[in-house]
C-alpha cells in the first residue's frame, strides 16, 4: 500500500500544517475547521477503504495453504544430497550404493532434481524459492531459539517472542494468523490443520482458538469438522509408531487429502515432522527420503487442488520450514541456539499472485515472521492492522 494513501499517515500530515495567521479568530472559525478536518478525514478513509476493496479484488488467491517440514535444510533443497553424510559414519547410511543410485548426481541441479522435482520443475518455473545462500539469498528466523515452537509461533504470528523459549506443551499466549482470519467473514468453518506433532495443539492454542484439528492427541481438543477416513484412523490405530510424540506424514497426507475433497478449506495447514526425526537420529538415508516423500506428497496435492473447480487457479501454496540445522559431519543432525548456521531457511511459493522468479539470486533477506502478514495479504486481509508487531509481507510475493 502506498504510504501516502495510508490514512493514519494522512492524518498526521494533516495535523502538521501550519494554521495561516488569523484563521481561527472565533468560535465560528473554529467549527468551521473542525467540519472541514472532520470531512477531509473521512474522505480519506473512504479513499483508503475503496483502495484497500480494489487491491483485494485484484487478487486471484481464494485460499492459502501452508505447508511445512520440520527442520528441512536449505542445503539439501538447493543443492540435493550431500555426498559427506551419503556415509555410514556421518550419515548412518545402511546401504550407500542404493542411497547414491536414487539421490547422487554429479551436479547441484541435478542432485536437487532428483530429491524435489516437483520443486524444481514445477514451483522453479511457475513460483519462487529463497534461500539459497550460496546465490546470495538468504531466508532467516528472528528468533534466537533455533527450535521448533519458538519457530513456529513466529511463521503463524508474524513475529519472534522471547517467553516461547522451550517446545513445552503450553497453550500459545499469541494470536496465530490462522485463527485471526477463522474470524473473519467468509472464513468460518475454512479453516482447517493437519500437524503431525503433539505439541501443535498448543501452538495454535486450539482451547482458545476452536481450530479444527488432526490428530487431536486426546478428548482436549477434538473437532468434529475433521473427519478422516476409517483406514487411515485403523493404521493409525494399528501401526507401531517410532516416535511417542508424532505420527508418520503419510498418516497426516492422506487425512489431509480427503478432507480437502470433501470440505474444500480456504485455509489449510500441512506440518509434516519425518526430516526432523530421521536427522536428529541421524539416519541421512531416511532424511532424504522422507524430504523426497514430502515433494511427492506436495505435487499429489497441488495436481488434487488444480483439478477441482473452487481451487484451480485461485490457490496458493506456502512451503517452508521451522529451523534450519547444523552443517558437517555431525552438526546437521542439530539445531538450537548453540548450532551455527540453524537460522537458516528456506521459502518456496507457487500461486496465481506471485511473480514466476524461479530461484531467488541476490535477493533481499527474508525472515520467516514474514509469512503470516504474506498469508493474509494473498487473502486480501492485513493481520498486521490488529498485531502491528508481526513483520511486513515479503514484497516479491505478491504482484
Amino acid at each position: 500500500m502506498n504510504r501516502w494513501l495510508n490514512p493514519h499517515l494522512a492524518l498526521s500530515r494533516f495535523k502538521a500544517i501550519p494554521l495561516e495567521r488569523g484563521f481561527m479568530t472565533s468560535a465560528g472559525a473554529l467549527s468551521c475547521t473542525s467540519t472541514l478536518s472532520f470531512k477531509i478525514l473521512a474522505a480519506l478513509f473512504a479513499l483508503f477503504a475503496c483502495l484497500q476493496s480494489a487491491e483485494a479484488a485484484s487478487l486471484k488467491t481464494q485460499n492459502v495453504f501452508l505447508i511445512m517440514s520440520d527442520g528441512l535444510r536449505w542445503q539439501e533443497v538447493f543443492g540435493g544430497a550431500e555426498e559427506l553424510l551419503i556415509d555410514a559414519k556421518n550419515g548412518g547410511v545402511k546401504n550407500t550404493n542404493s542411497l547414491r543410485r536414487e539421490f547422487w548426481r554429479e551436479s547441484p541441479e541435478e542432485r536437487r532434481q532428483a530429491l524435489l522435482p516437483f520443486f524444481w520443475t514445477e514451483i522453479a518455473k511457475r513460483g519462487q524459492l529463497l534461500g539459497n545462500q550460496n546465490q546470495g539469498s538468504v531466508v532467516n528466523i528472528a528468533n534466537d531459539r533455533k527450535f521448533s515452537y519458538p519457530g513456529y509461533n513466529e511463521v503463524l504470528t508474524g513475529a519472534a517472542d522471547p517467553r516461547v523459549d522451550s517446545n513445552a506443551k503450553k497453550l500459545n499466549a499469541n494470536v496465530t494468523v490462522f485463527e485471526w482470519l477463522h474470524g473473519r467473514s467468509g472464513f468460518q468453518a475454512k479453516v482447517a490443520l493437519f500437524a503431525t506433532w503433539d505439541v501443535f495443539p498448543y501452538i495454535f492454542n486450539i482451547e482458545r482458538s476452536k481450530l479444527p484439528i488432526w490428530p487431536a492427541w486426546g478428548p482436549r481438543f477434538e473437532n468434529p469438522e475433521i473427519q478422516v477416513p476409517e483406514a487411515v484412523t485403523a493404521l493409525l490405530r494399528d501401526t507401531t509408531q517410532i516416535w511417542e510424540s508424532v505420527i508418520f506424514d503419510s498418516f497426516l497426507f492422506h487425512a489431509a487429502l480427503d478432507h480437502v475433497k470433501r470440505k474444500q478449506p480456504r485455509l489449510l495447514f500441512l506440518g509434516f515432522g519425518e526430516t526432523d526425526e530421521w536427522a536428529h537420529a541421524g539416519r541421512y538415508d531416511h532424511y532424504l527420503t522422507a524430504a523426497h516423500q514430502v515433494d511427492a506428497f506436495i505435487r499429489r496435492l497441488w495436481e488434487t487442488v488444480q483439478a477441482m473447480p473452487q481451487y484451480r487457479d485461485k490457490t496458493t501454496f506456502i512451503i517452508t520450514t521451522d529451523h534450519g540445522r547444523g552443517a558437517g559431519p555431525s552438526a546437521w543432525k542439530d539445531h538450537g541456539e548453540k548450532i551455527a548456521g540453524a537460522e537458516g531457511i528456506w521459502i518456496a511459493v507457487i500461486g496465481p499472485d506471485t511473480p514466476p522468479l524461479g530461484e531467488r539470486t541476490q535477493a533481499s533477506t527474508a525472515t520467516q515472521s514474514q509469512i503470516a502478514a504474506t498469508i493474509s495479504a494473498l487473502l486480501g486481509e492485513d493481520y498486521r492492522s490488529d498485531f502491528p508487531k508481526a513483520a511486513a509481507p515479503i514484497p516479491d510475493l505478491l504482484k
